[in-house]
């Protein structure tokens, strides 16, 4: 009995694993929209906006039988609604602030079965469409697919970006792009060399590890054209709302240039 994480297996292969946040969507029907938009994974926001848990975990059902994967990503350190989203169906968490390797242990100890972490066993999972599956099978393969995401935001997460990549357990290392500029005191400035520095170093302690990169915040085509042919893989492509807005924008300009 295997669960299928879309998103894990782009990057296995190599290729870019496309996400599109979603604040504002609250209804289902978002998962298979967004699959049929050809992104590959669901970035559930729980840490930003108001969206409630049952709603995301809605959402991440509806994303497993569309088959984009769901990932939810919750307040920092908010380890007790992390395992709930798991359970509820998510196949992957997006932790926030991590700065160091021992609090990306402490993420893995959180969010893995052991032998790797100490989550608690819950019962038939969602990922599994609740069919009754051997604990030690289920666990194993729930640890396997689920993609345990760490955002790396300040100066000294980056600083620190090789011992975090070096930790078991953690499969990607995200750059919170907007956040990592604001700590730096250049709020805005995407295409300053500061970013492309931060990214070599994580892209290089990605490759020395065996983990993939990933990067958010960033949403110009020429920038984001420039960090993937660096080595970015993992990609938040955009939100719900900024598409929206910019949609419905170039189409009222559109119209009113007609008058």
């Amino acid at each position: 009995m295997m669960v299928r994480n879309p998103a894990r297996e782009r990057l296995a292969q190599g290729e870019l694993a496309l996400g599109i946040g979603l604040r504002q969507a609250r209804t289902v029907d978002i998962a298979a929209a967004m699959a049929s938009c050809g992104f590959d994974w669901l970035f559930i926001d729980l840490e930003h906006g108001t969206m409630p848990l049952d709603t995301a975990v809605q959402i991440a059902l509806a994303g497993l039988t569309a088959g984009i994967s769901p990932l939810v990503r919750v307040p920092s350190r908010q380890y007790a609604l992390a395992t709930r989203a798991l359970d509820g169906g998510a196949l992957g968490i997006v932790m926030p602030h991590v700065d160091s390797a021992e609090e990306a242990r402490d993420v893995v100890d959180h969010l893995k079965y052991p032998p790797l972490g100490h989550r608690s066993v819950a019962g038939p999972m969602a990922a599994f469409a609740f069919r009754a599956v051997p604990t030690g099978e289920a666990t194993a393969i729930a640890n396997a697919e689920t993609l345990v995401v760490v955002m790396l935001e300040t100066p000294q997460a980056i600083a620190n970006a090789e011992a975090i990549a070096a930790v078991k357990g953690i499969d990607v290392l995200l750059i919170g792009t907007n956040d990592l500029m604001m700590e730096k005191g250049l709020p805005g400035q995407f295409a300053h060399a500061e970013v492309a520095n931060a990214y070599e170093q994580v892209i290089a302690a990605c490759r020395k590890h065996g983990k993939w990169p990933g990067m958010g915040g960033v949403y110009s085509e020429e920038l984001l054209a420039k960090y993937v042919g660096m080595g970015m893989r993992m990609i938040i492509a955009g939100n719900d709302f900024g598409l929206l807005m910019a949609g419905g924008s170039a189409r009222a300009k559109f119209l009113r240039e007609r008058q």
